[in-house]
């Protein structure tokens, strides 16, 4: 692995989260999802957990085993050339040598970044605590340290997906969860759940650091949401999903009209035989 290109891609990461637009990310599943938000002109590549599970014959929620995420994300890694961050959902462990261990395959594979989420404590059933989500982002800043590599952190709060109170008790909480995921380390701030544009600026106001957006249907637009102050804009596992339900509706009307119409926005096999056969020459 070389590092120091890693380390360059990692720090070209970094300063994207800090610009005047805020980072737009188009996860992506596969190497040819990779290549095809590549050549759209996007300066990163994030990864979906949710998607690549499913491509894989998994349900999202830490169903797959790590090997196969990390294998997934190796493949894409080695085929960009722009930094790759990866959805690594809870870090694929119970303690924290075990998320040592997985930032340190992560870095293997070649990517430079990581959602890590505070996500259910399989021992208590509930959210895991401020402490131990925080503890485990300090884990991996400091294997980032060691191996010499700024991995740029993502932390994500599910506070709202497993709401049980308020919401003004939930942004608060998610706040305070927030401000003690930033100080042990992490780069940009993620409230998974949140729309709401008042929400939002609450958060990127009382926080002051790169918030996160999961966008789609419904959500503010890109310009919008840089005007809120938002960093950051995630589109998840939507895309492999409008992709798949592309698919579907090829299938249909195959099925019921034998027609092609549904087809008409493909790619010609030019396009991604091209795409697919310079992302394989060496680099320079």
């Amino acid at each position: 692995m070389d590092r120091t290109r890693q380390r360059a891609l990692a720090e070209q990461l970094l300063a994207l989260h800090h610009a005047q637009r805020p980072l737009v990310l188009v996860n992506v599943w596969d190497v040819a999802s990779a290549l095809v938000v590549q050549h759209a002109g996007f300066p990163a590549l994030a990864t979906s957990s949710s998607a690549v599970s499913s491509a894989l014959g998994y349900p999202d929620g830490e169903q797959i085993p790590a090997a196969e995420m990390l294998a997934a994300v190796t493949r894409i890694a080695a085929r960009v050339s722009v930094p790759v961050t990866a959805d690594l959902e809870a870090g694929y462990a119970h303690d924290l040598d075990g998320v040592a261990e997985t930032a340190r395959q992560l870095l293997e594979t070649g990517a430079v970044g990581l959602n890590l989420e505070d996500g259910i404590d399989p021992e208590t059933g509930s959210l895991r605590t401020v402490h131990r989500a925080a503890d485990r982002i300090r884990t991996v800043r400091a294997v980032a340290r060691e191996l010499g590599v700024p991995i740029v952190i993502n932390a994500r709060t599910d506070v709202f997906l497993e709401a049980s109170g308020m919401a003004h008790e939930l942004l608060s909480d998610a706040i305070a969860r927030l401000s003690a995921y930033r100080d042990a380390g992490a780069d940009c701030l993620f409230p998974i759940g949140v729309r709401d544009p008042d929400a939002i600026r609450r958060l990127t106001s009382e926080l002051h650091h790169p918030i996160n957006v999961l966008a789609g249907p419904g959500s503010p637009s890109v310009g919008e949401l840089g005007e809120l102050g938002v960093g950051r804009i995630s589109l998840g596992g939507g895309p492999q999903r409008a992709a798949l339900a592309t698919l579907g509706a090829v299938a249909a009307e195959v099925r019921d009209h034998g027609t092609y119409g549904a087809m008409q926005a493909m790619l010609t096999h030019r396009e991604l035989d091209d795409m697919v056969s310079a992302s394989s020459r060496p680099r320079g």
